[in-house]
């Protein structure tokens, strides 16, 4: 078993229906769930992904994303030491603000992999993330 990390393109790629990537998202969360893998993501990304359906004042999508992810997610906070590794982020600045929120999460809860399509983070050593890798480099 593994905690994998979504980064909130991931998710978006599957609630908004990306032709290409919403296939590949689908197929990740099934080997995933074969192998009882933890699905981890922020309070970040819930805030995230929330931007737009309030923006349309959707309420019941706001509902929908807000139920979907605490059914199916270990959502992480921004707590002390997420604080803590988003400080040593930010101190090498190279990391706009939201991604550093995001690698922070992730490393403070110590996940196996952190899924992103964002390219500025593929190359990133981030102490307590085992692997940062794009949706179509998934080695699960």
């Amino acid at each position: 078993m593994s905690r994998v990390f979504w980064d909130t393109n991931i998710f978006i790629y599957l609630f908004e229906g990306a032709p290409h990537f919403s296939s590949q998202v689908v197929a990740l969360r099934s080997r995933m769930s074969n192998r009882s893998d933890q699905l981890v993501t922020s309070t970040f990304t819930l805030g995230e992904l929330l931007v737009k359906p309030m923006k349309e004042k959707n309420a019941p999508a706001v509902a929908y994303y807000q139920q979907l992810l605490q059914e199916t997610s270990i959502l992480i906070p921004f707590d002390e030491n997420a604080a803590a590794a988003y400080a040593g982020l930010r101190a090498q600045r190279t990391l706009p603000q939201p991604d550093a929120i995001q690698l922070a999460c992730a490393a403070s809860y110590g996940v196996d992999l952190f899924v992103t399509n964002d390219q500025r983070l593929l190359n990133k050593v981030v102490p307590g993330i085992q692997f940062i890798v794009s949706l179509d480099r998934v080695p699960i």
